[in-house]
C-alpha cells in the first residue's frame, strides 16, 4: 500500500499497510470514548452517593478535558520523536488507573486529581492516532482524520447501555472499575503493533485541498495569527458541543423526560440512554463524513454549513427538548453537527502549517477543546434554576457566528497563507 515506508522490525509478521495502522489507531481511540462520552451517566449517582453538586461534580470534567487537551503539544512532540508506540501504552495505563481512581474515591479532590490522570492518558491516545492519520494520509486528510476521530465520538455508543445497566444494578463505582481495566488493557496491547511511519511524497491530493509546501514548527505557528483565529473559532464550535456531552443527563432530568420509556426493536429503554446511543453513533459518522466532503469541497465551506447546523440543532433542542420526540430528534443533531470539528480541525492545521510538525501542532490546536471545557460549569451556573435558556442561545450564537467567520474572514486569509508559502524564496533570503 502506498504511502508507507517503514523499517520497524518490532512487529515482525504483522502488516504495516498505512490502512491497517489507521483501524488501530481508530480502535484505540475507541477505548478512550466512555472516558468522556459517557461521563454524563455517572453525574447524577456521585452527587447523589457523596452530596455534591453537579457544578462541583463537572469541575472535574473539565480538568479531564484541560489536562487531555493542554499537554497534547507535548505528547504529540514525545510522538513525533519517539514514536506513537510508547506514548499510546502509557496512556493506556493511565486511561486505566484514572478510572480505577474514580470508583474509589470519598473526597471532591480525589476526584480531581483522578480526573487529570485520566486527562493525561486520553491526550496520550488521542495525540497519537490523530498524528498518525494525518501523516500517513495527505491525499485524504480529512477522511483519515475523521475515522480517527470517529473512534472517538461513536466509540462509546456499544457501551452505553451496558455502563447504564452496570451502574444501576452494581452502582457506579463497578462501572468506573471494570470499564476501566477493561479498556486500559485494550489500548496497550493495541499500542505494542503501532509503527513510527515514513510517508513518501507524491500522492495525489484533491483539488480544492490546497496545502502548504512549507512545514512551520509549533513555535512559529504560535506566532501566527492565523493560527489563533483558527483556534478562536474551535473553542466557539466546541464549547456548545462539550457542553450538550457533559450535561445531557441534567437537562433530561431538569426537563423530566429522562426516564420516559421508548420503545426501540421491541424492548423498552429510558430515552436518555437511548439518546445517548443515537448520540454516539452521531458523532462519530459526522467525523469521516465531513471530512471526506471537506477533502472535496474545501475546509471553510463545510465549516460555513456545519457550524450554522451546529446553531441551528441547538435552538431546536431549547424550543422542543421538553418532549419526547423533539429530545430524540435534536439531541443527535447537536452531536451531527458538532462532531466533525476533531477531523475538520486537525486537517486544516496540518494544510496549513504542514505535515512534516502535524502531531505537535495539531495538538497545540487540540488545546481549543480544553479552553472551550471551561465553559461546562458555567452552564451549571447559568441552569442552577432549571432553566437552560440563556446557556442554548449563548452556544447558538457562538456556533453561527463560527462558520459566518469561517467562510469569509478565515477562507481569505488562510489562501493569502496559503500563496506566501508556495511563493519561491528571494535570492537574497536564500542567500
Amino acid at each position: 500500500m502506498s504511502g508507507l515506508n517503514t523499517t520497524s522490525s518490532s512487529s515482525p509478521g504483522f502488516s504495516q499497510s498505512r490502512w491497517v495502522q489507521l483501524v488501530i489507531g481508530i480502535i484505540c481511540m475507541a477505548m478512550i470514548a466512555n472516558l468522556q462520552y459517557s461521563w454524563t451517566l455517572f453525574v447524577n449517582p456521585m452527587a447523589a452517593a457523596h452530596q455534591w453538586s453537579r457544578a462541583e461534580i463537572q469541575v472535574a470534567f473539565s480538568i479531564f478535558v484541560l489536562t487531555e487537551t493542554w499537554l497534547v503539544p507535548l505528547e504529540g512532540w514525545l510522538v513525533d520523536r519517539f514514536g506513537p508506540r510508547p506514548v499510546v501504552m502509557v496512556g493506556g495505563v493511565l486511561c486505566a488507573l484514572g478510572w480505577v481512581m474514580n470508583s474509589m474515591v470519598d473526597t471532591i479532590a480525589l476526584l480531581y486529581f483522578a480526573a487529570i490522570v485520566t486527562g493525561v492518558g486520553a491526550g496520550c491516545v488521542y495525540g497519537a492516532a490523530v498524528g498518525n492519520a494525518l501523516k500517513l494520509f495527505p491525499d485524504k486528510r480529512g477522511l483519515a482524520a475523521g475515522l480517527t476521530a470517529a473512534g472517538f465520538g461513536s466509540g462509546a455508543a456499544l457501551t452505553v447501555i451496558p455502563i447504564a445497566s452496570m451502574i444501576r444494578d452494581s452502582g457506579y463505582q463497578a462501572a468506573f472499575f471494570n470499564f476501566g481495566i477493561g479498556q486500559g488493557v485494550a489500548i496497550c496491547v493495541l499500542g505494542l503493533f503501532l509503527i513510527k511511519p515514513v510517508v513518501k511524497a507524491g500522492l495525489k491530493i484533491p483539488a480544492r485541498t490546497i496545502q502548504a509546501k512549507h512545514d512551520t514548527t509549533t513555535g512559529a505557528m504560535l506566532r501566527t495569527p492565523l493560527f489563533w483565529l483558527i483556534y478562536v473559532i474551535f473553542v466557539a464550535v466546541a464549547a456548545g458541543g462539550l457542553m450538550a456531552t457533559a450535561q445531557l443527563a441534567p437537562i433530561a432530568k431538569d426537563y423530566g423526560i429522562a426516564n420516559n420509556p421508548v420503545a426501540i426493536f421491541g424492548t423498552m429503554l429510558p430515552l436518555l440512554t437511548l439518546t445517548l446511543s443515537i448520540d454516539n453513533l452521531a458523532n462519530g459518522f459526522t467525523r469521516p463524513l465531513c471530512g471526506f466532503i471537506s477533502d472535496w469541497i474545501g475546509r471553510e465551506n463545510t465549516m460555513l454549513l456545519v457550524f450554522i447546523g451546529e446553531g441551528l440543532a441547538l435552538l431546536g433542542l431549547n424550543a422542543y427538548g421538553h418532549t419526547v420526540a423533539g429530545f430524540l430528534i435534536f439531541a443527535p443533531m447537536v452531536f451531527l453537527f458538532w462532531g466533525e470539528i476533531f477531523s475538520i480541525f486537525p486537517s486544516i492545521c496540518a494544510d496549513t502549517f504542514g505535515a512534516k510538525y502535524a502531531t505537535a501542532n495539531a495538538g497545540a490546536l487540540y488545546t481549543a477543546k480544553g479552553t472551550a471545557s471551561l465553559l461546562v460549569p458555567l452552564a451549571s451556573v447559568l441552569a442552577k434554576n432549571h432553566d437552560w435558556n440563556s446557556v442554548f442561545l449563548i452556544a447558538a450564537s457562538l456556533a453561527i457566528a463560527a462558520g459566518l467567520v469561517s467562510m469569509f474572514v478565515l477562507k481569505p486569509m488562510r489562501q493569502r497563507w496559503i500563496a506566501q508559502t508556495h511563493a519561491p524564496i528571494p535570492a537574497s533570503v536564500a542567500a
